[in-house]
């Protein structure tokens, strides 16, 4: 491990910063899976089963390693805005496959929790949230859609919360006791 000589007071600002950016990512795991799982980054040999067998990573320039290196070394500082952070598909082939048993999406999961309330988010997930913050679904049908459904010989409208008003109530609701509908407009 290479450690830098601090120059001058934003140095130690910046240190302070990352140090602090994963103790955020550790408080915040904790209260999805224990502590003692999400510490168990820091066991990481760093062989690249996850980046091999990641379905992601033959197309993209996502690396899960990339992240728990970043971790362990504490130099985070374009974590949560690094774009490539949403490139995975949480499809668990990572975790599954580690030999360590690192919870890797379970960590690029509360990383992105953390990147959303610091303000990160792409646009196609900021759509995403409007169309759910207003119908309570991520994809509302299109017309076209109602068209084939209806020529199919079903209801315009999937029996979702889409045509539940009750239902559709609860799951704003749910969204306001949550604070979802607060962290996306800011």
């Amino acid at each position: 491990m290479f450690i830098r000589k601090m120059n001058n007071q934003n140095d130690v600002e910046e240190q302070k910063t990352t140090h602090s950016l994963v103790e955020q990512i550790l408080r915040s795991g904790s209260e999805v899976f224990s502590r003692e799982e999400i510490i168990k980054f820091l066991g990481c040999v760093q062989c690249g089963v996850c980046v091999g067998s990641c379905p992601s990573s033959m197309w993209t320039a996502w690396r899960a390693r990339l992240l728990i290196r970043k971790m362990q070394l504490k130099s985070c500082e374009n974590i949560l805005s690094d774009e490539s952070l949403w490139f995975c598909t949480t499809c668990y082939t990572c975790q599954e496959r580690c030999p360590k048993q690192i919870p890797i999406t379970d960590i690029i999961k509360v990383v992105r929790n953390l990147a959303v309330k610091h303000g990160y988010m792409k646009d196609t997930h900021k759509r995403i949230c409007s169309f759910f913050l207003t119908y309570g679904h991520a994809v509302p049908p299109t017309d076209e859609i109602k068209k084939i459904r209806k020529a199919l010989g079903l209801a315009e409208l999937p029996p979702t919360v889409c045509t539940d008003l009750r239902m559709l109530k609860e799951v704003l609701g749910i969204i306001e006791k949550t604070g979802f509908n607060k962290i996306y407009r800011e």
